[in-house]
């Protein structure tokens, strides 16, 4: 048995390698070329969409953010508040979510979709070079709030610190020019009298009153019921000081920032970002991105 194994062995060969395909072909199979094209492709296609994406949540935001506003100064009924009612049919006709409509008529009653009460918490960081931010946040879980802040912070190289002090803490409130033909003269008088402290036009011609923040609301309804203005927006905000503000340059520095604003402003319960940066040496691109991010 064991001679008939021996005379079979010999027989039995590894197969050899395939020669349908010559080694050429086969190497145009695996070409760098080919992808780093696909690389390059993909790359693009996914810098379109972070930008496009970035657009839309933006637009969404002022739509949800008009829709909470109308909601707080005049009820959050929409049969009966005609306001609040034509901010929702845009915001519906630009695509915005029924949740995230529903949600912002909530906030403007201070309270989660949910019914939860909600809290307003102020966050504060610094950012490399000497970048001051300011967030603010409302929730219904405040620990679990500043504990994702803090981890977005300190992942983008930031530390978590008191920042207060480069900014004033304002009231603004914006009144359409429309067909009124009002000017700032003609409503400065009552404007006070409610608790303006400066009056001004913006580059569109709209009516822009400054306030201290606990007069905001008063003005709103005072200056905006007695001229029939429609109320383009009514904000507490926080102002960078100019002697503070830092300038940043194009770097790492600028992309850790870029991204910790990024994720800020895809955080459900932040309702706005205020910082102290200046631009630097940068493209018009790349202060683009910072600025589509922070309110004024």
């Amino acid at each position: 048995m064991a001679s008939l194994f021996r005379a079979v062995a010999p027989l039995i060969r590894p197969a050899k390698p395939s020669t349908l395909i010559c080694a050429q072909c086969r190497r145009s199979f695996v070409s760098s070329p080919s992808l780093q094209s696909g690389h390059n492709k993909w790359s693009k296609i996914r810098h379109d969409k972070a930008a496009n994406d970035a657009k839309k949540n933006a637009t969404r935001s002022l739509f949800t953010k008009n829709i909470a506003l109308y909601s707080k100064l005049f009820g959050p009924d929409p049969n009966h508040n005609p306001q609040l009612a034509n901010a929702i049919a845009a915001a519906k006709k630009s695509g915005v979510p029924k949740d995230r409509i529903e949600a912002a008529i909530a906030r403007g009653q201070g309270r989660s979709s949910e019914g939860a009460a909600l809290e307003s918490v102020t966050f504060e960081a610094m950012m490399p070079p000497s970048i001051a931010l300011i967030v603010d946040v409302e929730t219904e879980k405040r620990l679990r709030a500043l504990q994702d802040l803090n981890h977005m912070v300190r992942k983008a190289k930031g530390s978590v610190t008191s920042s207060k002090f480069f900014f004033s803490r304002l009231g603004r409130v914006v009144f359409e020019k429309g067909e009124s033909g009002l000017d700032v003269d003609q409503i400065m008088d009552d404007a006070i009298e409610a608790g303006a402290e400066d009056l001004e036009n913006d580059e569109d011609g709209n009516i822009v009153v400054w306030t201290q923040p606990t007069a905001t609301t008063q003005v709103c309804k005072a200056v905006g019921d007695k001229f029939g203005l429609k109320i383009l927006s009514s904000d507490i905000i926080w102002t960078a000081n100019e002697d503070t503000k830092t300038k940043l340059d194009a770097g790492q520095d600028m992309v850790n920032f870029v991204e910790l604003l990024e994720a800020l402003r895809e955080y459900p319960e932040v309702q706005a970002v205020y910082s102290n940066v200046s631009r630097g040496s940068m493209s018009d691109e790349e202060w683009a991105k910072i600025e589509q991010h922070l309110d004024e």
